[in-house]
């Protein structure tokens, strides 16, 4: 682990300098904590997962726990290795989207894109809902209100992501540290035992081990290795937000992600050898991790120290995915796939606008599943196997067109995961479709054709703004304002004093009705405006109807057509209070008049705002 030691601030070639932002930026080890809560938690759920299918075969089907857990480990390995050559060669993130764009084409890029935006929308719900599981377990009177219970941790991650992706480190490092050490401590326990000290948790339950099982197929091992690879969910997210680090970015990622490898590589066998060792059978209602603490430590303070640890980063690993799609939603705007607010960053390095549609879209996933983990699960870990295909393949042409030194063997090594993780996508889509896996099929195309919607519009806009192309010199148009006004005051006056310095030609226009109470209010506003002589024309425009914007508009329309080589601009004068509640006693007039000008014109609008102190 002296990899995660830090850094000193010397910046090798290709990197950029330190700039003012940086101590918004993570670590190797504060990256650990925000961007990998999401696959430590995994242990809490791949094991089991493991487990329950191969006790479709009896007890020699649990036989296999520990050889489809090496074959997991291994392909960890595999993905770690090419997710550190993705950070090498990918140092804007993104992730599988950057790999597949840069060499696999743009569809293939959304598809990538496409499959981490819902992989990392149902990890936030399911992590939020899991958590919230295991504390209603813990305490059984609060399960009427585990929705409102999911909705409040959800708040609070993103409150604190809201402040900056260093502060939900550093909220985020205590419990990381305190689950993988009670994780070990476990494991290590276990080790110098030959049978278990208690199995008091799982007494009483019923086990769901078959008992007329005779042997144990392949389909049935690929089966279990496809639903134990949910232990790989989150290795992706280092690579997918690789700016959030300090300089050099490339390096602390890479030292972060093998950290995250190795600690859950090894996290994951030791428990699968517990399993074997402790001839662990799977029980209706007792999570696999909560039976391997109890034989292990004991029914004591240490059993429920994992459980409170566990549960904690079950609910707090939803950060995962807070620390990794707002970056690449980032990289979406930025090629005109989403909308550009995504791409805007407020202060303290964060993505304000990705962290709310996060926010947004994973409570209604809460609502719908009325905080029930089992809705969502069967959806859960489809969208990140097809980017960690996506992104061995695209990694394998990418070491084609570069031929550096080895680059065969990288070749060899992703295509190999690229295997791998295309066999377990087509498993666990298969085995979890009818369940509701399907729902992330249809999800999927529709998404893409709203990136391509997108992408479609900035084209259409970037073609009528010229963008990339060197416009026509400037030059000056004879120009009219027109003001509406509908008194007379210190704010008609400010308007008509810019409205000159706009335009070589103002003209005030005010709205008349046929009422008598309004006839009085415009001949008193007609003579105020002869007495006070500002050298600017009051046009009196008429309507029968009680209608202030369409008659200005209307206006706006006649003059344009008259005179088409003019430049027309509405200038709305407005009064701006001191204090925000006080906007609540204006009468919206101008916003109407912009409303309506707007819609029905191509005059320029121009809102005065005159500060009230």
């Amino acid at each position: 682990m002296t990899g995660l030691t830090t850094e000193p601030d010397a910046v090798p070639a290709g990197e950029e300098p330190p700039d003012a932002g940086e101590r918004h930026r993570l670590t190797a080890v504060t990256g650990l904590a925000a961007l990998s809560l999401d696959a430590m938690a995994s242990v809490a759920y791949g094991p089991e997962a493991i487990v329950l299918v191969l006790a479709a075969a009896g007890a020699h089907g649990l036989g296999f726990t520990l050889p489809v857990t090496l074959a997991i480990a291994a392909l960890l390995a595999v993905l770690v290795a090419s997710y550190r050559q993705v950070i090498a060669a990918f140092p804007d993130g993104g992730g599988s989207y950057a790999v597949a764009r840069a060499h696999l084409g743009a569809r293939t890029g959304l598809v990538a894109a496409a499959s981490l935006i819902l992989d990392y929308v149902l990890n936030a719900a399911v992590a939020v809902t899991a958590g919230v599981a295991a504390l209603t377990s813990a305490f059984p009177a609060l399960y009427g209100d585990r929705l409102w219970l999911c909705l409040a941790v959800l708040t609070l991650i993103t409150g604190v992501n809201l402040r900056g992706i260093v502060e939900s480190a550093k909220a985020f490092i205590v419990p990381t540290a305190v689950f993988v050490g009670a994780i070990f401590v476990l494991i290590g326990v276990g080790l110098f035992r030959s049978e278990p000290v208690s199995t008091a948790t799982a007494a009483g339950h019923a086990s769901v081990v078959a008992d007329n099982a005779t042997g144990v197929g392949v389909l049935l091992l690929l089966k279990a290795f496809a639903s134990g690879c949910s232990a790989l969910t989150g290795v992706e997210a280092i690579a997918n937000a690789v700016p959030s680090f300090r300089v050099p970015r490339v390096r602390r990622a890479q030292r972060a992600e093998i950290a995250l490898g190795a600690v859950l590589g090894l996290m994951l066998i030791g428990l699968a050898v517990l399993i074997g060792r402790f001839h662990l059978q799977p029980v209706a209602g007792v999570t696999v991790l909560a039976q391997l603490a109890d034989a292990s430590l004991g029914h004591n303070w240490a059993f429920y120290v994992v459980q409170f640890a566990t549960m904690i980063l079950l609910a707090l690993s939803a950060n995962t995915s807070f620390g990794g799609l707002p970056v690449l939603l980032k990289l979406l705007a930025r090629d005109n796939y989403l909308p550009h607010v995504f791409a805007l960053k407020a202060d303290r390095q964060v993505h304000r606008h990705g962290v709310l549609a996060l926010a947004v879209v994973s409570a209604a996933l809460l609502v719908f599943s009325g905080g029930d983990t089992n809705t969502l699960v069967p959806m859960f870990a489809i969208g990140v196997f097809v980017g960690f295909t996506i992104a061995q393949v695209g990694m394998v042409r990418h070491w084609r067109l570069e031929r550096g030194r080895g680059w065969r063997g990288k070749a060899l090594l992703n295509g190999f995961g690229a295997l791998l993780t295309g066999v377990s996508t087509i498993v666990v889509t298969a085995s979890k479709f009818a369940e509701g896996a399907w729902l992330i099929v249809v999800a999927l195309p529709l998404l893409i054709a709203a990136f391509v919607a997108v992408h479609r519009a900035y084209d259409r806009i970037a073609e009528q703004l010229g963008l990339g192309r060197v416009p026509e010199p400037p030059h000056r148009d004879r120009s009219l304002v027109i003001v509406p006004v509908s008194s007379l005051s210190r704010l008609t006056s400010e308007a008509l004093t810019a409205a000159a310095s706009l335009g070589d030609e103002v003209r005030a226009v005010t709205v008349g009705y046929p009422d008598p109470e309004d006839h009085a209010q415009l001949h008193a506003l007609e003579r105020a405006w002869t007495e006070w002589d500002p050298g600017v024309p009051l046009v009196r425009l008429s309507c029968e109807r009680r209608s202030l914007g369409g008659p200005i508009a209307a206006y706006v329309r006649e003059v344009a057509a008259a005179e088409p080589a003019r430049r027309v601009t509405v200038l709305i004068p407005e009064a701006e209070p001191e204090r925000l509640w006080q906007r609540l006693l204006q009468n919206q007039r101008g916003a109407v008049v912009a409303h309506a000008v707007r819609r029905e014109t191509d005059a320029v609008i121009c809102r005065l705002r005159f500060r009230l102190l």
